[in-house]
């Protein structure tokens, strides 16, 4: 059945199972690809499929023409664990200087609202897709992320570094998002028709520098892995037959292998149905999660007017190379490592380079 949100309210024993799947690829039709994704593809047949008593939530990360992208992470744990806000501060919903689609998408509150989660993707370069690595990496914030941005002025980085010394700060950092469910199903093509016999590309020149004894995976499930191993250390379950891989189109044209190829292609198709029913069995057995004690779903950030306006002076400051004293960022000037004292702070440093 469709999600209801306002089901998020009740006890679990009183909801339908909750599930979230996400398509994880970059294509959509309304943008350069001009087609859609295998993974959209795939993220409707599984809805499909599940029970019909579950509420059934899924969102498709594909890049579409002029709408917002997921913004990156800013790394503000490596300042302070106490920076990194849950759910994310450095964005907004319906910014209109940084636009960003985890917030315009309502997707933290959506991965609160789930029992489980189905992530659904490519491999792309030994890797997952790049909207895929965005989402989680915007998703540090899950684990141990500040659940009251006052406690730091909403982005005070001295704040927050003093908070983190405290026992306060050692009650509030939790797992927000612990004791869900995560399943993930990736493919790839083994570089479809340009690999020649000895494994490497056709059209590479320099034979010696690709080894293909020496490529990164034996399974090429651990593509993923990092993905994987995010979510186990928020304590995210991902049972280990709820993570594989599967090939398709290899040896063929990339552009033989779309969509309408893939649901014809049974042994992979089984491969996908299985792993989906393997998946409902399990989410079935496990049971409902109950919700973290600070949610995503509901949250309303709080006014920070006079938070800015501070941050503008500290950021102004720096500008004039007079950062707040005892600062990290006074300390790095003081030694000459950063550099970065400058009027001019969205110039890049090539730019810079070529102007001296």
């Amino acid at each position: 059945m469709k999600p209801i949100d306002e089901n998020a309210k009740l006890d679990p024993e009183q909801r339908p199972f909750r599930i979230l799947i996400i398509a994880g690829s970059q294509r959509r039709q309304y943008n350069c690809p001009g087609v859609d994704s295998k993974a959209r593809a795939l993220m409707l047949q599984m809805a499909e499929k599940l029970p019909p008593d579950w509420e059934i939530d899924y969102e498709d990360l594909g890049n579409v023409y002029a709408r917002e992208r997921i913004q990156p992470c800013n790394a503000c744990v490596s300042t302070s664990m106490a920076l990194c806000v849950w759910p994310c501060n450095c964005y907004a919903r319906d910014d209109k200087k940084e636009p960003d689609l985890m917030w315009n998408l309502d997707l933290y509150a959506r991965f609160d609202m789930a029992d489980a989660w189905a992530i659904i993707g490519p491999v792309n370069w030994y890797a997952p897709s790049s909207n895929l690595k965005l989402m989680f990496d915007r998703l540090v914030c899950m684990n141990g992320g500040n659940p009251d941005e006052e406690t730091i002025d909403h982005k005070n980085p001295e704040k927050a570094i003093a908070l983190e010394h405290t026992e306060e700060w050692t009650a509030m950092s939790v797992n927000h998002l612990e004791g869900r469910t995560a399943a993930f199903f990736c493919y790839g093509d083994d570089g479809g028709d340009e690999m020649d016999e000895s494994g490497r590309p056709k059209i590479l020149q320099h034979a010696g520098y690709f080894n293909p004894e020496e490529e990164p995976f034996e399974n090429d499930r651990e593509a993923y892995a990092s993905l994987i191993w995010q979510c186990r250390y928020g304590g995210v379950e991902v049972p280990d037959h709820l993570w594989k891989y599967a090939l398709i189109g290899k040896g063929s044209k990339y552009s033989d292998v779309q969509a309408e190829d893939m649901i014809r292609e049974n042994s992979f198709m089984r491969h996908f149905d299985q792993w989906t029913k393997d998946f409902a069995s399990f989410v079935q057995e496990k049971g409902k999660v109950r919700p973290g004690k600070y949610r995503a779903y509901g949250y309303k950030a709080p006014g920070h007017f006079w938070a800015n306006i501070q941050d503008g002076i500290r950021y102004f400051k720096m500008m004039a190379g007079k950062a707040p004293e005892g600062s990290s960022p006074e300390i790095q000037e003081d030694l000459g490592i950063n550099k970065d004292a400058t009027w001019q702070t969205k110039k890049g440093e090539g730019e810079k380079l070529r102007d001296d």
